[in-house]
């Protein structure tokens, strides 16, 4: 064990068999969290760089203005990626690096850098999984409204038509967004995301107006000619009630609702649910249903844990029988299984991939090494979900682990960590967690059962 992980721990091959051949295996990130040189290149402000600016928003006053210096050792970095045995890596654009105002005129440079990235991952054998909307509005628009106005959604139609033109013809696949409920309610309701409003009637219309841009950027794309599958991300969680109590019951409900249909019924069913505990709705135009209804070629599915819903107050405690994550977040991996097949049942959907799951430990290099057993467990069990879901009859084509690398964790600064690979933010080093090697071997096992299964 030159590693020092316990490679016995790892999926049955049943379990390894059950996520089928063509089972694409990635690791993922996000533009304004992985790549700094925000001021390099003509790059412009995005709402992270003006929220990080202000004080008290982001923990140690960190921001993402260097990051992981991605924009710099890119190829170093796909060199790792590669390293990981994996089959996709998803990443995304940022929109002030490739556009600084969010309108008019493209930055060259921006446009070369994804370019030559996509062209790297290519030269890899790496399938490229672009997302166009990370959270990194450029700030530009933010003063004109931001997604507070329907007019930024019209902008968005014709940024992703610009990077459909440019990558779509080497491109895996391309999202809209990445978890919508993110960028409008910890965005506009909490305060807690960038821009950093708390007005819970604004974060309503905020959604409605990031699912609008979704729907206009897929009719914009398309009427265009980029060919590449086309989709969305949404972050998604099962819900328990605390008891059986009708207030914990209803509690569960409304949870489901505002954080699971309230993205999921606009796009599969054209509407908003309609639930006495949710208080505020948008105004919504003839037609925007619709063009948000736009076929799907695949669904991105985020999942990092279980939505517990109390109502008694105090309220009752998850019982977090698998611990928790460095955030807090309880560690529960039947969850994964049980939101699959529900979504399943409830709508038509497309081909689903895990766009996201993954654990922040407190990892620390000893002797060269971080020994991240818990992470390896994490992963493990929610894989095993994965595969008994595929079991059940959903179409999960894959599985991407969030992240690749260490980085800066929004409102959290850098004092949270996510990667396969730990980053050192004074000289950015990076150095392979125990975890890295455990997947590798894992995608190597999966494969070998794959194939000794098609041979028996």
């Amino acid at each position: 064990m030159t590693n020092g992980y316990k490679t016995q721990i790892g999926l049955e091959t049943p379990a390894l068999r059950a996520l089928g051949s063509g089972f694409a295996w990635g690791t993922a990130t996000s533009a304004y969290q992985i790549e700094g040189a925000t001021l390099e290149d003509g790059r412009g402000d995005s709402i992270w760089d003006a929220f990080a600016r202000q004080d008290g928003k982001v923990l140690n006053g960190d921001s993402g203005r260097h990051a992981c210096d991605h924009y710099n050792r890119w190829e170093e970095d796909l060199g790792l990626i590669k390293s990981l045995g994996v089959d996709a890596y998803r990443f995304s654009i940022a929109w002030p690096r490739v556009q600084p105002l969010g309108l008019g005129a493209l930055n060259q440079k921006g446009l070369d850098f994804y370019d030559r990235l996509v062209d790297g991952m290519l030269a890899r054998g790496l399938q490229p999984h672009a997302t166009l909307y990370h959270w990194d509005l450029p700030q530009h628009l933010q003063e004109k409204g931001g997604w507070g106005v329907r007019e930024t959604a019209e902008h968005f139609a014709v940024y992703a038509e610009a990077m459909g033109h440019l990558l779509g013809d080497r491109l895996t696949s391309l999202a809209t967004h990445n978890e919508p409920w993110c960028a409008a309610t910890l965005g506009h309701a909490t305060g807690k995301f960038a821009p950093g409003f708390k007005d819970p009637q604004l974060a309503a219309q905020v959604s409605h107006h990031l699912l609008l841009s979704h729907g206009l950027a897929l009719k914009a794309m398309r009427a265009a000619g980029v060919r590449v599958p086309m989709g969305i991300v949404l972050n998604q969680s099962s819900v328990s009630a605390a008891s059986d109590s009708p207030a914990d019951i209803a509690k569960a409900r409304t949870e489901y609702c505002s954080f699971v249909r309230w993205y999921m019924d606009p796009i599969f069913r054209g509407e908003y649910p309609q639930d006495p505990g949710i208080a505020h709705y948008p105004v919504v135009q003839s037609g925007d249903m619709e063009l948000i209804q736009a076929p799907l070629d695949f669904l991105g599915v985020n999942y990092y844990t279980r939505i517990w819903a109390s109502a008694s107050k105090p309220e009752t405690p998850a019982p977090k029988l698998l611990g928790e994550s460095d955030m807090g977040w309880e560690i529960y991996p039947d969850g994964l299984r049980a939101l699959l097949i529900d979504i399943n049942s409830e709508y038509a959907l497309p081909p689903i991939y895990i766009t996201e799951n993954g654990m922040a430990c407190a990892d620390v290099v000893q002797d060269g090494s971080v020994h991240d057993q818990q992470r390896i467990d994490y992963v493990r069990m929610h894989l095993a979900s994965v595969a008994k879901a595929r079991e059940a009859g959903v179409d999960v084509r894959g599985y991407f682990y969030w992240s690749l690398m260490d980085n800066f964790e929004w409102e959290a600064g850098y004092s949270k960590r996510f990667g396969l690979i730990h980053v050192n933010y004074e000289n950015q080093k990076r150095t392979l967690k125990d975890s890295a090697h455990w997947y590798r071997n894992t995608i190597a096992k999966h494969k070998e059962a794959t194939r000794s299964g098609e041979h028996a």
